[in-house]
């Protein structure tokens, strides 16, 4: 009889997760800690309905595996340029002072230099989920602090797999210096030799599945691409998660990515969600209840320490004295991949089980804080300044290539309008499934990318959040309809102007949410018919007035 108490862990884990995260978010203290506390419950320290948190955690590490590769394709190098001084001047400056300065502290408490580096950094880090979802849910990420925090977690981000990297050398040999060299050599050769293959076969194969239009088969050539490129880096002695990022890394300048970005992320937020989950079924409670003061003191000190240092970076760089502060306070936790470094460096042997316990509950704990960081932050914000200083880029990206406009199908109409957009020097998007007219479109100069156009999470991933407008192009009545109407359900101030193929299809675009819908049979017997009127004889003057009457009767 097949053995079913996979099942039921799973169902518990679900379970736990369908409680816990809806019930932390309406709290605002958002989802990764919902995992958490639903991990910590249904673990051994909690009811202990699942014991066997290892085989949790190996399945769970594809979650990272996925974030890593969600993280390199949205580095476009357009994007880091154009904030390259705060990216890498700041964001390196705290990484750097922060992490050297933890792991002093840690060596000055006897910890050999490997474990000190290890522990320094991964505490350094800060929380990327929280830090983003707080600014975004105020719409902050266009001020001017908002600029700067997000500077300082994409810099974090970046120094992941490197810190990553480091461990999976460190697991080799402790002795930090010994062998770094050649390890090194071997890995740079290797990464090398990834990036060569992925620019050369990657595309033309996933080229090659689009062709196919079965969006089933895309998906699958999208997960080995990054589990195949996870999986070489690993062979060759580095990590998964570094093979992910370089995989998505190669594929951030593709026509591809979007449509890639909406196949991989429903794997990478259900993955990731156990990934917390494993994690928060480690975090042993018991040992705040036996280390409670000590506990309590590295937490104070440990947010003391990283918002002091990155104020006085802040000034240092030259930002206001409110955003520096606005800055600090929001950035002063550990975040999640403080679990994912303190997580692999358990499992390579560098970390004591003990330690490994007590990094995790620190980085738990300094995570809850968060909330209420941020709203102290304001209001010590608000003494120095009352509003935030906003430059114009808008809520929710930093990107500076944004469309103001997203054609959802790029056929014969999508393309015209395109066109007219081009010939007006509006920024604009065209997203299309059709490979071959993706590639003549793009070799003709038009900004179009391959993508299920009428799939919703493609448009986000492309960004349709941040547009004023969505030009739905698409010659299928369903997927149209239904576009229409998703769309307006997540974004409810969109404009979204519709082509239809009749009246009765223009009622129900209409109906969906449409702004506008143009009926092309309309269109098309109207210019016709002008034509014809004008042929036999009546007054041109009389004919617009006549053909324009019938027009706004029938849009009526």
């Amino acid at each position: 009889m097949m053995e079913t108490h996979y099942l039921a862990d799973i169902l518990v884990l679900l379970a736990a997760a369908v409680v816990a995260v809806p019930l932390f978010q309406r709290l605002g203290l958002g989802a990764v800690l919902g995992y958490l506390a639903a991990g910590a419950v249904v673990g051994p320290w909690g009811f202990g309905f699942i014991d066997k948190i290892e085989e949790i955690r190996h399945i769970a590490e594809f979650g990272v595996i996925f974030l890593l590769f969600i993280i390199g394709i949205e580095l476009k190098p357009a994007r880091l340029w154009n904030m390259r001084r705060m990216v890498f001047g700041l964001g390196t400056a705290q990484l750097m002072v922060t992490g050297l300065a933890i792991a002093g502290l840690a060596l000055l408490f006897g910890q050999p230099l490997g474990i000190a580096i290890i522990i320094g950094f991964g505490l350094a880090l800060s929380s990327t989920a929280f830090g983003l979802q707080i600014l975004t849910e105020r719409g902050e990420m266009g001020a001017s602090h908002g600029q700067t925090a997000f500077s300082v977690l994409l810099l974090q981000d970046l120094a992941v797999v490197p810190l990553l990297a480091l461990v999976s050398l460190l697991a080799v040999d402790t002795e930090l210096l010994e062998g770094v060299e050649s390890a090194m050599l071997e890995g740079i050769l290797a990464i090398a030799f990834v990036i060569l293959i992925g620019r050369f076969l990657l595309s033309p194969v996933l080229r090659l599945v689009a062709t196919s239009r079965t969006a089933e088969v895309f998906t699958a050539a999208a997960v080995f691409a990054v589990l195949g490129t996870a999986w070489l880096m690993e062979a060759v002695g580095l990590s998964l998660a570094l093979g992910a990022f370089l995989a998505g890394l190669m594929m951030a300048d593709s026509h591809y990515r979007h449509q890639l970005i909406a196949d991989i992320q429903p794997f990478r937020g259900i993955l990731l969600g156990l990934f917390f989950m494993g994690v928060g079924m480690t975090i042993d409670f018991g040992l705040l209840g036996r280390q409670s003061v000590v506990i309590a003191g590295l937490v104070l000190g440990l947010l003391l320490l990283k918002s002091v240092i990155l104020w006085v970076l802040c000034r240092f760089m030259g930002v206001s004295k409110p955003d520096a502060i606005r800055v600090s306070i929001l950035l002063s936790q550990s975040g999640e991949f403080g679990f994912v470094l303190f997580g692999l460096a358990a499992i390579s042997g560098l970390l004591p089980e003990d330690l490994f316990h007590l990094l995790t509950l620190l980085v738990a704990l300094t995570m809850t804080t968060t909330p209420l960081l941020a709203s102290f932050c304001d209001y010590v914000g608000n003494c120095f300044s009352t509003v935030a200083v906003r430059d114009g880029i808008g809520t929710g990206s930093l990107d500076d290539g944004q469309p103001q406009v997203i054609i959802a199908g790029f056929g014969r109409v999508g393309r015209r309008i395109a066109s007219i957009l081009q010939a007006a020097n509006v920024p604009y998007l065209a997203i299309d499934r059709n490979a071959d007219r993706v590639l003549e479109g793009r070799s003709d100069g038009y900004s179009v990318t391959y993508g299920d156009a009428s799939r919703v999470d493609v448009l986000k991933a492309a960004g349709v959040g941040q547009v004023g407008v969505l030009v739905c192009t698409l010659d299928q009545v369903v997927p149209a309809r239904q576009l229409v109407y998703v769309v307006r359900q997540h974004y409810p101030d969109i404009n979204i102007h519709a082509r239809g193929r009749d009246r009765h299809h223009c009622e129900q675009l209409l109906k969906a949410g449409a702004t506008i819908a143009v009926s092309e049979t309309l269109e098309a017997s109207l210019q016709i018919s002008s034509a014809v009127l004008n042929t036999v004889g009546v007054i041109e003057e009389e004919a617009a007035v006549l053909i324009e009457s019938f027009r706004g009767e029938y849009y009526k």
